[in-house]
């Protein structure tokens, strides 16, 4: 079984779409957990809609999103888990039977390219096109050496691997991944989109501080100086791009 876990505050606008993705899934052999941290707005009365359908509802306050993803990988159940978050989408109807082939043959760790969306869902075209990111064909925790190299919500690991997030690094889920990686020891290329990615986070939100974090994570995985080189190379990409 996979367990889909969602996280949400104040997300009445976006839940439902995530949900309705999750509906659509022709497999749903799956347990579905949603952990809020304690919405103001009708967000709870949304996901009560549904409540036949969603496994776990939690509502409390809590230390941010990672503290809430947390709490999710603890209260999961199924051996695999994978973050949908409020406003994300399952990118295809028959991604949860696919995926459990690949599970059957023993992947730790399986991932794909993402759609990007702006508020309305309406599609800004696959991240390994409009970032830098490209998405290789054999991956390796070593790849992630320039930053984020798959988003979250096209990354489904098994839970036996899955460390617990620092709650205090904004870059966390960077972290999460490469550690995913150097723990897996079997990972796969979904055949296909597995989700369309909500663009507008908390890493967004609060630009700079991301970006030291995202620098105290990759310093940690590659050390000071390799990553003093491959942070320079970033700031060059980046200037080119603004250029172009």
């Amino acid at each position: 079984m996979l367990s889909i876990i969602t996280i949400t505050f104040n997300a009445e606008p976006y839940l439902e779409r995530t949900i309705q993705s999750i509906l659509a899934q022709t497999d749903q052999d799956v347990e579905y957990l949603i952990i809020d941290g304690g919405s103001k707005d009708g967000t709870l009365a949304l996901a009560n809609k549904y409540r036949d359908r969603v496994n776990v509802l939690v509502s409390e306050p809590d230390k941010g999103l990672y503290d809430a993803m947390n709490k999710g990988l603890h209260m999961a159940k199924g051996p695999y888990v994978w973050f949908m978050n409020a406003g994300d989408q399952i990118a295809e109807a028959e991604a949860v039977s696919k995926l459990k082939m690949l599970m059957s043959e023993g992947a730790d760790v399986i991932y794909s390219d993402t759609i990007m969306v702006d508020e309305q869902g309406q599609s800004l075209g696959l991240r390994s096109q409009v970032t830098p990111h490209r998405l290789p064909e054999v991956m390796h925790w070593s790849k992630f050496k320039y930053g984020m190299l798959i988003c979250h919500q096209s990354f489904v690991v098994n839970k036996a691997i899955c460390p617990t997030y620092d709650i205090e690094n904004l870059s966390a889920d960077i972290d999460w991944e490469i550690i995913c990686l150097k723990r897996a020891e079997k990972i796969s290329l979904y055949p296909g989109i597995l989700s369309k990615y909500l663009l507008g986070g908390i890493s967004q939100k609060q630009h700079r501080r991301s970006l030291a974090d995202r620098y105290k994570v990759l310093r940690k995985h590659f050390g000071w100086l390799p990553n003093l080189w491959n942070h320079a190379f970033i700031l060059f990409r980046a200037l080119g791009d603004k250029i172009k």
